[in-house]
This record gives C-alpha cells, structure tokens and sequence, in this order.
C-alpha cells in the first residue's frame, strides 16, 4: 500500500483548519446540544480564527430546467469546502449521498461530514470524483 502524500489530499491545510475548529467547539461545549448550536458555536470559531465562510448557503434543485425546491449547505467554506454538520452517533448512507448530492449540484470536489457524538467528534471527507 502505497503512503498517502499531502499534494494527493484536496485543500489539506484548509480541512485541517475546519476540522481544527470543530474540535475547539467540541472541546468547550461537550456533546448532547442540538445542531443549531453547534452551528452557531462554529460560526464563531471560524471568525476567530478568521476562516472565510458562509453559512446557510441557499441553491437551487432543477428538474427540466425548472426550480423544484430549494437546499441550504451548513457551511461553504472559502468557496471550495461544503461543510455539513450532523449530531448523531454515525454517519449514515442519507448523511453520505445527502453531501454526494450537494457536491454534484455545486460541482465543488470536497465536502466534509462533522459529527458531533457524546465520545467527541468525528469527520469524514466526501469527494466528488465526477468533475475534474
């Protein structure tokens, strides 16, 4: 098996500031809060440590070029990292194709999946091998 090199990770240095960021949320309120807290908590971490980002970020679902509903990303961070937020003890399939989805749509590579479980937090890195 070949060793993982840092140029063959997408925005390594970035996903290692947001992850950084959750552990700092998670380290000062704990686990058992509701997301929006967490969310909310994030925020201003990432002003802190003065993270480029928008929150709540609205975009569209077509279907034969007509608007059929509208999603919002938790996070975007630095135009170039969608960034969900979850509470729960796993990810699961739906949490997964849920940012495969989100992805497709912004055709952006990278997303990453926080999870904040009563044992700390947990990530994962989805991404979008269908652009180039």
């Amino acid at each position: 098996m070949s060793k993982l090199r840092n140029e063959n990770i997408i925005y390594p240095e970035l996903s290692y500031k947001i992850i950084g960021n959750a552990f700092e949320v998670f380290n000062e309120l704990g686990s058992g809060h509701h997301e929006k807290y967490y969310e909310r908590a994030l925020i201003e971490s990432f002003k802190k440590n003065q993270l480029q980002f928008q929150s709540q970020v609205p975009f569209v679902v077509k279907f034969q070029g007509k608007v059929i509903g509208r999603n919002y990303l938790d996070f975007l961070v630095d135009n170039k990292i969608i960034v969900e937020l979850k509470k729960d003890n796993k990810f699961s399939k739906k949490h997964i194709d849920q940012v495969l989805e989100y992805l497709k749509i912004t055709r952006l590579k990278l997303a990453i999946l926080i999870n904040f479980t009563r044992q700390g937090v947990v990530s994962k890195r989805i991404i979008n091998f269908d652009i180039s």
